[in-house]
């Protein structure tokens, strides 16, 4: 028997990786099973290119909990070691055998599967075990062997009397970690970061029926068996080829991966690219609210079918933090600071690759069958929009695919747009007017007044509107969005022919001194307009600029621009043509006079939704009155 120090360069490693080299204990787990596969693989490997002369079968690893004993252990029909490799694999921590092994096989073993990135492994077995014991016996004709650590820096190696091939780790559990000699806790765990590993996972039996025989009674008791109850899927969709999965096979992934999730998801996109790095993946698009935080996280991070997190900022781009799936790349560095991983240039490569493959997806998506991408576009436009937003090359991109509907649920592309209403809405010097509601309830009226004469209004309703329509002004030539309340209409485009007031100079004059003794100057700029005698008497509007800063600001523009508290500030443009305020000009009682213009005021706040509080309960005192 031997005996001996562990050779390290501190002076106990064990507190150190109980404190601070795993944030999260449950992790132990994830590192084991992974060294496991990687011995399989190995085998696997080794057997493959006549370096092995073994069966290498069918081989499983097994996970087996003893609550009489307190111990865990994990099981594998792997490669396995002889007593030296054990001096040198775990004896000399931080030497990685999955590394060397395939420095060695670099040639011939680059889609092996082996895994050989997850550091320490081995010994973050210490944060949960007060001992440890590994049994192993190598492929080789060699005895096998038996180490045991108690946690300190000394262990014990001996011979051991196992005879089949491959390695037994024995975690017994220390007071502090009993949840992990749980049943519930350890499927859990294993479900959460080994479910789509290599090989298959055994963990415990379940019972199966089979099927009743065609000839058994009606009532016949079926038949039950025991079988292996396997945890993982060794062969999940994202490491097949395209060509080999159908539409069904894609949806029953989506379900595998989101067993809680009852919509199908939209569509879905395979990456697959193995240079200038290696990514492989499925990325699913799922109907979208227009709440941009609730969605995200749900895309998971494999690194060679090794769950690794569910926060891929850094990685994925961040508007497609929205989407769901699976992403699985070997060249991502693990346990890294969210700044090392933007700086890093592997992952910069992924990042533009993954913007580059869902645009071209969208594209395609659209020229093949455009009427059912425009049905799903209302599920989509948050991810796209914000895309635009914030990436310049999916920004250029988009131009073929992103649409802009209008409130009459028609969809154009921009240029499409443009061609549509380039003759029609120009102002004065020239620029063309794109039109658009955010809320055709609140907003109806006006929207009603622009189609009235003849207009296309778009309908742009997510939450980031404001900044996406100031991207496009500043990247297209000779455009200006303006939404339909911001000014009426006949001020917006270029008319022909200028309307006429029925009200002199003086009565103006005289007007704008009345009304200012009543509406709020600080709130209402007083506008008096000729416009078409059918419009409203009184019309509030916004000023476009001065309501986008204020919305840009509610959603994160607020740093940028400095007005975070703007306050609210509207025009009231009065219609000197209506016959409603050549009355309020000519009422001689005071009294009435100022009951006309509060009255219309009111109301013109009530279309927009401006009318509240103290001012709604006068406003329908006022109302009752003048009906009597």
């Amino acid at each position: 028997m031997a005996t001996g120090n562990i050779n390290v360069s501190v002076e106990n490693i064990f507190p150190l990786i109980k404190k601070f080299l795993y944030s999260d204990h449950e992790i132990f787990l994830r590192e084991l099973i992974s060294n496991a596969t990687d011995a399989t693989l190995k085998l696997k490997h080794l057997t493959s290119i006549g370096e092995a002369t073994v069966d290498y079968g069918n081989p499983v690893i097994e996970v087996r909990i003893d609550k009489d004993n307190k111990t865990l252990t994990i099981k594998d029909q792997g490669i396995g070691m002889t007593a030296d490799e054990v001096k040198k694999y775990i004896n000399e921590v931080a030497f990685s055998g999955a590394e060397e092994f395939l420095e060695k096989y670099k040639d011939t073993a680059k889609d092996s599967g082996i895994i050989g990135h997850f550091g320490l492994g081995f010994y973050s077995a210490f944060m949960v075990a007060k001992k440890v014991d590994i049994i192993t016996k190598s492929y080789k004709d060699e005895p096998a062997a038996h180490w045991t650590c108690d946690g300190s820096p000394k262990f014990t190696l001996e011979t051991s009397d196992k005879t089949d091939r491959g390695t037994e780790i024995v975690l017994h559990i220390a007071d502090d970690s009993e949840e992990f000699l749980e049943d519930g806790k350890i499927e859990q765990l294993l479900v959460k970061y080994n479910k789509f590993m290599p090989v298959p996972i055994k963990f415990g039996t379940r019972e199966e029926t089979l099927p009743k025989a065609e000839d058994a009674a009606e009532d016949a008791e079926p038949e039950k068996i025991t079988v292996d109850n396997i945890i993982n899927n060794p062969e999940p969709a994202w490491t097949k080829q395209p060509a080999d999965l159908n539409e069904d096979d894609y949806k029953n992934f989506y379900r595998e991966l989101y067993p809680m999730q009852f919509e199908e998801p939209l569509f879905h996109i395979h990456l697959n690219v193995d240079y200038p790095f290696n990514l492989t993946g499925i990325l699913y698009f799922p109907k979208l609210s227009n709440d941009l935080n609730i969605q995200k996280d749900k895309i998971q991070l494999y690194q060679n079918q090794v769950f690794v997190t569910d926060n891929v900022e850094g990685i994925v781009p961040e508007f497609l933090t929205m989407l769901k799936g699976v992403i699985d790349s070997p060249d991502i560095p693990l346990n890294v600071s969210r700044s090392y991983l933007q700086a890093d240039g592997a992952v910069k490569k992924i990042s533009s690759y993954i913007t580059r493959k869902v645009a071209d997806k969208l594209k395609s998506l659209f020229n093949e069958n455009r009427e059912d991408f425009e049905k799903k576009w209302n599920d989509i436009k948050v991810v796209i929009e914000y895309g635009m937003l914030s990436e310049d090359k999916f920004f250029e991109k988009a131009d073929k695919f992103a649409l802009y509907p209008t409130v009459n649920d028609t969809y154009f592309t921009f240029d499409e747009l443009l061609e549509k209403v380039k003759d029609q809405q120009t102002d004065k010097d020239g620029k063309t007017i794109l039109l658009y509601a955010s809320n055709k309830d609140a907003q109806h009226s006006y929207i009603q007044d622009a189609k009235a004469k003849g207009y296309e209004v778009l309908l742009l309703d997510s939450p980031i509107v404001s900044h996406l329509i100031q991207k496009l002004e500043t990247s297209k030539e000779n455009i200006s969005f303006v939404r339909v309340d911001a000014d009426h209409i006949d001020n917006l485009i270029k008319k022909d022919e200028e309307k006429i007031s029925k009200l002199s100079d003086e009565e103006k004059e005289t007007l704008k001194t009345d009304l200012e003794k009543v509406i709020d100057a600080k709130t209402y700029t007083v506008q008096l307009e000729a416009l078409d005698s059918t419009a409203a008497p009184f019309i509030i509007t916004q000023p476009e600029f001065m309501r986008r800063m204020k919305e840009m600001s509610a959603t994160g523009g607020g740093g940028m621009f400095g007005m975070g508290n703007m306050p609210e500030m509207y025009n009231l443009v009065v219609n000197t043509n209506n016959d409603l305020v050549s009355n309020i000009l000519n009422t001689i009682e005071t009294e009435k006079k100022e009951s006309l213009i509060k009255q219309s005021l009111d109301l013109a706040k009530l279309s927009q939704g401006l009318l509240k509080g103290e001012d709604l309960t006068n406003f329908v005192k006022r109302s009752y009155d003048l009906i009597k």
